[in-house]
């Protein structure tokens, strides 16, 4: 039997409420989206890349977004102690995209959703003003300027997303 990723219920965003709630109701419904695209799909379908020479991938951006979730919330914001999941054994970035596996699809999969509830854990008792020192630019920054970057991030990746999954099987929409 061959793996197929999950479906996915997703939860409309709350339309009231407080500012916290607002950000993380936008920010969970843009995460779900992005499996929500993978629904259905065996790991060489994740694996299919947009046009040649790109590596864009929807299991590729599972994978980043793994990591720029891990990144922000957990290593910044939280100060963490943790290292990337998807790096080159040389340091550099990017292997989010370049070393995908097939079989490591459902795993890839099943560590976003982990990844999301870490970074819940670790911001859960921060007020939205809580701020952090960006490493490489020295920038003070926000929790708040976080939700708002991820919400931005995941908005712009599930656009590709779309493109990714009506190329593999002509799927589109919501």
């Amino acid at each position: 039997m061959t793996w197929t990723a999950p479906q996915i219920t997703r939860t409309d965003e709350p339309f009231i409420g407080s500012e916290r709630t607002i950000l993380d109701g936008y920010l969970d419904w843009h995460r779900t989206t992005l499996l929500h695209k993978c629904a259905g799909l065996t790991g060489e379908q994740l694996c299919q890349a947009s046009t040649p020479p790109s590596n864009l991938t929807l299991l590729g951006l599972v994978r980043h977004m793994t990591d720029v979730e891990r990144g922000w919330f957990r290593r910044r914001v939280a100060g963490q102690q943790i290292e990337s999941l998807y790096s080159h054994t040389d340091g550099r970035g990017g292997a989010s995209f370049d070393l995908i596996d097939p079989a490591d699809a459902a795993g890839d999969l099943d560590r976003l959703v982990q990844e999301w509830q870490h970074c819940r854990d670790a911001v859960a008792d921060l007020d939205l003003t809580a701020e952090f020192v960006h490493e490489r630019s020295g920038a003070r920054m926000s929790l708040r300027w976080v939700y708002v970057h991820m919400i931005e991030e995941y908005a712009r990746h599930n656009g590709h997303a779309d493109l990714l999954r009506e190329r593999i099987d002509g799927t589109t929409g919501a």
